[in-house]
C-alpha cells in the first residue's frame, strides 16, 4: 500500500510476501522497485481503513461494552478491550483470548493479541513479541518488556531514534537507569510511556461510547435468525436486568439491543419508553413492534450467535400509593396510556408521535404546545404522580373546545345582529352557510401583560349550519368600544 507523501510515494503497509523481501513500511516506491522490479502496489485509503477499524472495534463489543481505539503517531492501530469484569463470560482469559484469535481468523484477518494488567504492556507484546497471542501474568510486566525493543514503549519515531544512538535498545536498559537525566534530555512523553508499561502510571482510555451501567449478554450454542427466537432471548436478558434495576429502584427508559451475526456484521436496535420499566413483557411487546417495523432493514444472513442487551438510560422509579379504588384506576389508566405510546412510536416511529402539553395561556393557539417527551429532563416524581389530564381546563370550567384546531385563524364573512348577536349566516372559504343554532359567546380577553399593545377581545361561538357542520369561530374587537366594525374568523371545527 503506497501514500503520498512530501517527497515521493512511500509504503504504508506490506504484504507478507513483500515482507519476506525485506520490503519495509516507510520506504520509498523508488527504492523498493530499484530492488525488485516487478511490484504490485496500491494507493491507500485510510478513510476506509479507520472505518473498517470502527466496525471491527464495534464488534469486539460482544466480549465487553469497554472499547477504545489506539492512535499512534502513524494513525490509529488497533484497539484495546476493558475486559475487567468479563473473562468469566466465555471462561477466562485465555479462552476469550483463543476464542477472539478464532474468530479473527475466520474472517480473514490476522491479527497480534495479548492480555495484560495495563494497557501499555499488552501493546508492547501484541505488537513486539514473537507469539502472535500471549497471555501475561501479573506482576511479570517488567521482566516481559525488558527484551522488547524501545519503541515497544509507544514513543514518537524521534524519541526512540536517539534512545538507539545513545545504546538504550531494549526496554530492559532503561528500568533500573536513574530518571533524572532522561527527565532533562527527554520530553514527558519518555517516562510516561515507560511507567505506564510498567504499570506504575495509570492509563485512562477514551472509550467508544460510556459502558451502560446494566447490560446482559448471552453467547447461543446455535445461531438464531426468526423474530420468535430473537423476542424469546430478550425476554430472558430482560429478566436477568431485572433484580439489578429492582435493587437500585430504577427503571429502563431506553435500551439496545445489539445482534451479532456469525459473520461478524453487528445489527442493533434501539428501544424507548415514556415512563421507565422493569416489566419484561412490556418490552418484549415493544421489541416485537419494533421488529415489524425494522424486519426488512433486518439481515440475519447465517444467523445471530450473540445478543446483548443494554439499559442505555435509566430513571428512578418511585413507589407510588395503590390502596385506594380511586388511586388504583388512575394508575392502571397511565399504564394503559403509557403501553399505548410506546406501542405507536415503535410502529409509527418516535419522531412521529408528539405530545401536547398545557401552556399557561387563554387564547387557544398559545394554551398548548408540542413537545417529545423522550426529550424532556423529567423527574420520575412528576411522570409517575401526576395525572397529565388535571393540568388541562375541565369543560365545567371552560367553553367547548374543538376536536381540530386551526393552524391559523380564518378570515370569514358574517352576517349578525350587533352589538352581541349570535352569527346567523357564514361565508367562509367560498362556500355560504345558514347557521341552525349557536352557542356562546365565550369571551376571551386580551393578554394584556404580552405586549405594550393589547389584542383585541374575542368572544368565540359554536354553531351549528344547515348541513350538520359545527365550526368554532370568533368575534375580534369589542363593537363599539374596540372596533368600529368587528372582524369574524373561524378557528377551529368539531367532529
Amino acid at each position: 500500500m503506497l501514500a503520498d507523501a512530501s517527497d515521493a510515494p512511500r509504503i504504508t503497509a506490506v504484504n507478507p510476501a513483500a515482507a519476506a523481501c525485506r520490503l519495509a513500511v516507510g520506504e520509498t516506491l523508488a527504492d523498493a522497485r530499484a530492488r525488485i522490479g516487478a511490484l504490485q502496489v496500491r494507493l491507500a485509503e485510510p478513510d476506509a481503513d479507520v472505518a473498517d477499524l470502527m466496525r471491527l472495534a464495534r464488534w469486539a463489543t460482544r466480549y465487553t461494552p469497554s472499547v477504545s481505539l489506539f492512535k499512534e503517531h502513524s494513525g490509529l492501530d488497533g484497539f484495546f478491550l476493558d475486559v475487567t469484569g468479563a473473562t468469566h463470560l466465555v471462561g477466562g482469559e485465555k479462552n476469550l483470548l483463543a476464542d477472539l484469535a478464532r474468530r479473527l481468523k475466520a474472517f480473514g484477518l490476522p491479527a497480534r493479541l495479548a492480555i495484560a494488567e495495563n494497557p501499555g504492556t499488552a501493546w508492547a507484546v501484541s505488537h513486539f513479541a514473537r507469539t502472535p497471542c500471549a497471555l501475561i501474568p501479573a506482576g511479570t510486566e517488567a521482566e516481559t518488556l525488558a527484551p522488547l525493543p524501545v519503541e515497544a514503549l509507544r514513543l514518537a519515531p524521534e524519541t526512540a531514534l536517539t534512545l538507539r544512538r545513545l545504546g538504550f535498545k531494549r526496554i530492559g536498559t532503561l528500568i533500573d537507569k536513574p530518571r533524572a537525566p532522561f527527565a532533562a534530555r527527554f520530553e514527558k512523553e519518555l517516562l510516561r510511556r515507560l511507567d505506564q508499561a510498567l504499570g506504575r502510571t495509570p492509563e485512562p482510555l477514551p472509550l467508544l461510547a460510556p459502558p451502560p451501567a446494566y447490560v446482559e449478554t448471552r453467547s447461543l450454542l446455535e445461531p438464531i435468525s426468526t423474530e420468535d427466537a430473537i423476542l424469546i432471548a430478550t425476554t430472558h436478558l430482560m429478566q436477568n436486568l431485572v433484580p439489578k434495576l429492582e435493587a437500585d429502584g430504577v427503571g429502563a427508559r431506553s435500551l439496545n439491543l445489539a445482534l451479532y451475526r456469525v459473520d461478524g456484521a453487528l445489527q442493533e436496535i434501539d428501544i424507548a419508553l415514556t415512563l421507565p420499566t422493569q416489566n419484561p413483557a412490556h418490552v418484549t411487546r415493544l421489541l416485537g413492534l419494533k421488529l415489524e417495523r425494522v424486519s426488512r432493514f433486518l439481515e440475519s444472513g447465517f444467523g445471530f450467535e450473540t445478543l446483548s442487551l443494554a439499559v442505555t438510560v435509566a430513571e428512578r422509579m418511585v413507589p407510588h400509593q395503590s390502596a385506594l379504588a380511586t388511586t388504583s384506576e388512575e394508575t392502571e389508566r397511565a399504564q394503559r396510556c403509557t403501553a399505548l405510546l410506546d406501542a405507536l412510536r415503535q410502529r409509527l416511529g418516535s419522531e412521529r408521535v408528539r405530545h401536547l402539553e398545557p401552556v399557561a395561556s387563554h387564547w387557544p393557539e398559545r394554551s398548548e404546545k408540542q413537545t417529545d417527551r423522550r426529550s424532556e429532563k423529567q423527574t420520575n416524581e412528576h411522570s409517575q404522580n401526576s395525572n397529565p389530564e388535571a393540568a388541562w381546563p375541565t369543560p365545567a370550567t371552560r367553553g367547548l373546545r374543538p376536536s381540530l384546531l386551526l393552524p391559523r385563524a380564518e378570515p370569514a364573512d358574517v352576517i349578525a345582529l350587533l352589538p352581541d348577536g349570535p352569527p346567523q349566516r357564514l361565508r367562509w372559504r367560498g362556500k355560504v352557510h345558514t347557521i341552525a343554532h349557536a352557542q356562546g359567546p365565550e369571551r376571551i380577553a386580551a393578554e394584556w401583560w404580552r405586549s405594550k399593545t393589547p389584542e383585541p377581545t374575542r368572544d368565540y361561538y359554536v354553531v351549528e349550519s344547515g348541513d350538520g357542520q359545527r365550526l368554532w369561530l370568533y368575534r375580534e374587537g369589542i363593537p363599539g368600544r374596540e372596533t368600529a366594525a368587528p372582524r369574524w374568523f373561524v378557528h377551529g371545527m368539531f367532529a
